[in-house]
């Protein structure tokens, strides 16, 4: 039987509606208007001021002249190396370290959790890690992007919970029938915990994929920069000249759009990618969130 809504409660659904679509809005904008920028007449964007609620001129000429510069091809390959190895040893390190840590035959157990816990209060700083990085001859390498991080606390506390909130049982009856660890986390518990992984692998792989200043610390070779290292040139250094030609007004109007394609093209791969994910975040996030 449906019940009556009334009058009062259909008036707060719509006011609801009203300021929830007004701050999805304010939230979306700013990445519209960089769409609708990157999409716009160079010449005709120039031009415009205030808000942009369509492309001035519709034109691919930005992206077309984002492929000329001879970084971003480059920048592109060295990011996606950076991110499926930085993703295998993140995982793997993350995986294995909280199984480790949610097994209660684990007799030091509370103890590591403590100094696991402490590293997210304290660390050793910038200075200490280069010296760490360069003292392992790891300078101007791509290991130097990911070693450093190879672990994030957050991420393996959380790891580290999908695995306890898991029935013990299970671990038990697997051991009964001859199973050892690494069988009984890469069969059993990891299958069970793919919403947590998802999480995991999208936030490590948002990481790598913005990581900007770990590589402007320790890369030397301008060949091994990564895309947003390149993205920063192009954004805080006004190097678009390789892209739109020497002088004149319509460079400069191009240098603008051409920033803002860039910016597209650099995040088009993450946002393609989280619709895949979504369903496994909202789980993922939820873990540990209630109890009993």
């Amino acid at each position: 039987m449906k019940i009556k809504e009334s009058l009062g409660y259909r008036v707060f659904k719509v006011i609801d509606i009203i300021i929830l679509s007004f701050v999805a809005l304010v939230c979306l904008y700013p990445m519209i208007y960089v769409l609708f920028a990157s999409l716009s007449d160079s010449s005709q964007f120039m031009q415009h001021s205030g808000l942009l609620f369509k492309p001035l001129g519709f034109t691919l000429d930005s992206y077309i002249a984002t492929t000329k510069h001879p970084m971003i091809v480059s920048g592109y390959k060295n990011t996606l190396l950076v991110l499926v190895g930085g993703l295998a040893v993140n995982m793997f390190c993350t995986v294995t370290g909280a199984y480790v840590l949610a097994s209660t035959e684990f007799r030091y157990r509370k103890i590591v959790n403590m100094l696991v816990t402490f590293t997210m209060l304290f660390s050793g700083g910038m200075v200490p890690t280069y010296l760490a990085v360069k003292a392992y001859g790891l300078l101007d390498s791509y290991w130097a992007l990911v070693i450093p991080t190879a672990i994030n606390t957050f991420n393996l506390i959380i790891m580290r919970t999908a695995f306890a909130g898991l029935p013990p049982s299970l671990a038990e009856s697997a051991r009964l029938d001859g199973a050892n660890d690494f069988i009984i986390m890469s069969r059993i518990a990891l299958p069970l915990c793919m919403p947590t992984v998802a999480v995991i692998v999208l936030y490590y792989g948002v990481q790598h994929w913005n990581a900007w200043f770990q590589a402007m610390l320790y890369l030397q070779s301008r060949q091994k920069y990564p895309l947003q290292l390149i993205l920063r040139e192009i954004l805080l250094q006004n190097d678009t000249s390789s892209m739109t030609g020497p002088g004149g007004a319509d460079t400069i109007g191009m240098s603008d759009t051409v920033k803002y394609a860039v910016i597209i093209v650099s995040t088009l791969p993450i946002l393609a990618l989280y619709p895949f994910l979504q369903r496994y975040f909202v789980k993922g996030v939820m873990v540990g969130a209630v109890k009993g």
